[in-house]
């Protein structure tokens, strides 16, 4: 492959932004909202994964100028702790962390085209699979329409990726400058409305919703919720207080959806094979594209802040505000109570002037809705090129199976991408997205916290090896992280309890499967 269809700074920095931004920006929040009843909290927990993803994005940049080979992490943690450990991350990468996030990000594209078709959790097939169904007390398998729209947008991006690297490079172009060009508007509109400015009758809320400060609450339904359904039916709960050690725990655990919006970004280190100058193009990409999107993360929570209420307008005045005539705009179910979680739409509604015109905020929500097709489309085609690289690194070393080593005819690992839409395809059937982000989430940050830690582990036991780039601040900003992602860790794995045990579980599986992998007389390290 030549340099000229290599890929220079500004592709690589756009992977790195555009694998980040896909879903999450637009849904997490709502959730995050419902988890600490706190503006002021909800803007730290988005800081603060930006101040830690920077602070890994930088670590890791130093790994990559040491060792600019096709497979990145798998290749760091490999030569930190040995074949086996790196396999168990190869292993991860493509039984969770990878395949995971890309049917994540698959459903919310479904979900998100389920606005124009309103049939993405129709019921397309099911079969009775143990017991006598639902009402005998059995499983019952359902395929749903949603779930064929994702696994068909895999299958497209991953034929794509097949053509060659000049293709996926203008996919990633065109569908990461459309993410963030809507991103912009949505920005730009709030923080208009933020320093005064007036726009359809927008209230600005902002100051509303930090008036509580970093008083934390948690919002406790108290029968089956119809927000999900958008009926005029009140959300039925109530905000329990949090404080000390509760609070504590519910921050860690909304951290899981602020972390999973910025994952992804390692996937550059993957494709060093097919970077020009990977040495000194990698960190500076990993820099650029990790900071631009923490700014505009957190501008954008700025913005749903200042368009849309906290928790919603009290029922009373949510009936008032329509006139009891049953149509009940997101608006008066504010972030966290958001339709389907699709706070970014209701956003953009807000903005379209859904509070004084029900049309209007109609043309922002199919708007929004277009543009966030636009971003998890995007978003998976940067997945689905980075991680077919790391499968054939494996591969090369023994590791994998055998077929990811080819290439086709345009020099691409077509046997690797197949393999993986075929396992992230089997995740889109088995759980929801909330599930998947989950697993993922802290499955990544295990590996991201090793890695790290190799830093610290590399300069004492390598000092004299070669660092085109040497991490900023070391060694505290590698220790600070180590400190920040620990604790973050800590708090999911006492938390979500159960989700974290089965990430570790998947992730230990690596441990035996080595063996069935590993050559004869190959050695562990």
């Amino acid at each position: 492959m030549t340099t000229s269809k290599k890929l220079g700074l500004f592709d690589s920095t756009l992977l790195v932004s555009g694998s980040m931004i896909g879903s999450g920006i637009f849904l997490v929040t709502s959730d995050m909202t419902r988890q600490l009843g706190s503006g002021p909290l909800v803007l730290l927990a988005w800081v603060l994964t930006g101040i830690i993803t920077l602070m890994a994005a930088l670590s890791f940049g130093e790994l990559a100028a040491m060792m600019p080979n096709a497979g990145g992490q798998y290749n760091f943690v490999t030569r930190i702790y040995g074949k086996r450990m790196g396999f168990v991350y190869g292993w991860a990468v493509f039984s969770v962390i990878q395949t995971g996030v890309i049917a994540a990000v698959a459903m919310a594209f479904a979900k998100h085209l389920g606005i124009f078709t309103l049939g993405h959790d129709k019921v397309v097939f099911s079969v009775v699979l143990f017991g006598d169904g639902e009402c005998g007390g059995g499983t019952t398998f359902k395929l749903l329409a949603g779930q064929l729209i994702a696994i068909a947008s895999i299958v497209l991006l991953t034929f794509i990726n097949g053509l060659g690297i000049q293709e996926s490079k203008w996919v990633q172009r065109i569908f990461t400058m459309a993410k963030l060009i809507a991103l912009g508007i949505l920005i730009f509109g709030g923080l208009y409305i933020l320093a005064g400015g007036e726009f359809n009758g927008i209230k600005n809320y902002f100051w509303d919703n930090m008036s509580d400060g970093f008083s934390g609450s948690q919002f406790e339904p108290t029968s089956e919720s119809n927000r999900l359904k958008g009926d005029i039916e009140p959300v039925l709960g109530k905000w329990e207080s949090l404080a000390g050690i509760g609070l504590m725990l519910a921050f860690a655990s909304a951290m899981v959806g602020s972390l999973f919006s910025s994952d992804a970004w390692q996937g550059i280190t993957f494709m060093s094979g097919e970077v020009e100058n990977p040495s000194k193009n990698i960190p500076k990409a990993l820099l650029y594209g990790t900071f631009v999107v923490t700014v505009v993360y957190c501008l954008a929570n700025v913005a749903y802040m200042t368009l849309l209420p906290l928790k919603g307008l009290p029922w009373n005045e949510a009936l008032a505000a329509i006139g009891g005539d049953g149509l009940v705009d997101d608006f008066n179910f504010g972030i966290a109570h958001a339709n389907q979680d699709r706070v970014g739409v209701a956003s953009a509604s807000v903005l379209m002037g859904s509070t004084q015109d029900q049309s209007a905020g109609m043309m922002g929500l199919y708007s929004m809705a277009i543009l966030i097709m636009v971003s998890t489309f995007g978003c998976n085609n940067g997945l689905i090129l980075a991680g077919s690289r790391l499968y054939k690194a494996m591969a090369d070393h023994g590791l994998f199976f055998q077929r990811a080593t080819k290439l086709n005819g345009k020099g691409v690992p077509a046997n690797a991408l197949w393999m993986q839409a075929f396992w992230a395809s089997l995740l889109c059937l088995s759980g929801t997205y909330g599930d998947l982000l989950s697993y993922c989430t802290f499955a990544s940050l295990l590996f991201y916290i090793i890695t790290v830690a190799g830093v610290l582990i590399l300069r004492r036991r390598e000092p004299e090896a070669d660092r085109p780039y040497r991490v900023w601040g070391y060694p505290f900003l590698p220790i600070a992280y180590l400190i920040l992602a620990g604790f973050v860790a800590v708090g999911i794995l006492v938390s979500q309890f159960n989700i974290a045990i089965t990430g570790i579980g998947i992730v230990a599986l690596g441990w035996p499967i080595y063996y069935f992998f590993k050559p004869k007389g190959q050695s562990n390290h």
